[in-house]
């Protein structure tokens, strides 16, 4: 049955402020409401502008957090009052409507939904994208009854053990899942570049010089869709018009998995969420770890891809325009290779990823 009713059970489901959150938790509520269960979401105002996906039955809540990681003198020292504030009005939410089940998916916004959950005895489980667990994960993760992992292996505290699921990607990339794979051997170059909300400047930096230095033959039937934040958006498009290269340059692509599936080649970041498209539809990357992600988490993320030959892994220290160019011209001018490394990355997804996690709340609420 499609959709929850008043009577079915309710799952809470907590996530941060970025769309490597927002997205798993996304793909998990569209799974329970295929089974009948209510569901609402518990993010605050910046997750909440990655929440248009979520089907409308989900229930909004946005709560008071803060990080106590950013933010100046001022900011730490109000971040513990915020999430106090935010751990008591989550105990009164949670008392008039209790949930059978609490899932967090990492980031500030977490901490009242499963601190409160704790506090009343409600089961409750996180789920990890990275393969290096963030801060408030690792905070929660002994004070769960299972810690579900997106990347395999994932650095856990000592004690805690994972259960590796994959990383669940939303409905609309589980329709492209193993899309067939057009090789850059004839017809147009689609090329998709995204980097995510941080670290995406540097991509506006190197990636149209890179792409201007291709091959007069491969530009002339490239097409380019480039993520950039809206201030670099000018200066990006004036680079690909002077280069004649025709591309579309915005800061979020609502369909994304549709570009990805018609792409013969992605550069993007290795985020977790990012990752798991990739690998799902099955498409050769370049992936750039952002260097300032905490513990490097994007080179554990991209890891694995490497080693098996789906992407080439370009660490940021090394980044410039003609390393670029020299490992996109690699792909682009060689379909045999092209087609191997989807090959190779639609070996690594995991479309079932939001089932084994449904799998996991099913145990511990039956």
């Amino acid at each position: 049955m499609r959709g929850g009713t008043a009577g079915g059970r309710l799952a809470l489901i907590a996530a941060g402020g970025t769309g490597g959150h927002m997205f798993p938790a996304q793909a998990l509520a569209e799974r329970l409401l295929a089974h009948g269960w209510r569901v609402k979401l518990s993010t605050d105002d910046r997750g909440a502008r990655y929440a248009g996906g979520f089907p409308p039955e989900v229930v909004r809540e946005i709560v008071s957090s803060a990080t106590t990681a950013r933010g100046g003198i001022a900011g730490k020292a109000v971040a513990p009052l915020r999430i106090a504030q935010g751990v008591l009005a989550a105990v009164a939410g949670l008392r008039r409507d209790r949930p059978a089940m609490v899932v967090g998916f990492g980031g500030y916004p977490t901490i009242p939904a499963l601190s409160a959950a704790g506090m009343l005895g409600i089961p409750r489980m996180i789920h990890e994208q990275n393969g290096v667990m963030g801060r408030v994960n690792r905070l929660f993760a002994s004070r769960v009854q299972r810690v579900a992992c997106g990347t395999w292996p994932t650095d856990l505290p000592s004690g805690v053990e994972g259960v590796h699921v994959g990383n669940p990607v939303r409905q609309a990339v589980l329709d492209h899942a193993a899309a067939p794979y057009q090789p850059p051997d004839e017809g147009p170059l689609h090329l998709l570049v995204i980097g995510g909300s941080q670290g995406a400047r540097r991509l506006s930096d190197v990636v149209p010089a890179a792409v201007a230095a291709l091959p007069e033959d491969v530009r002339a039937r490239l097409q380019v869709s480039h993520q950039a934040r809206a201030e670099d958006h000018d200066r990006v498009v004036a680079a690909y018009a002077d280069a004649g290269i025709a591309a579309e340059v915005q800061p979020f692509f609502a369909d994304v998995p549709d570009r990805l599936a018609a792409a013969q080649a992605v550069i993007s970041r290795a985020g977790a969420s990012s990752i798991a498209d990739i690998t799902v539809i099955g498409r050769p990357a370049i992936l750039i770890p952002y260097a300032a992600a905490t513990g490097d988490h994007q080179t554990a993320n991209a890891r694995a891809l490497a080693e098996n030959g789906a992407a080439v892994l370009l660490p940021e220290s090394v980044l410039d325009a003609a390393s670029l160019t020299r490992d996109l011209r690699g792909i682009l001018s060689d379909p045999a290779r092209a087609r191997a490394m989807a090959d190779a990355a639609l070996s690594l997804g995991r479309p079932d990823a939001a089932a084994r996690l449904y799998d996991l709340v099913t145990e511990l609420t039956s």
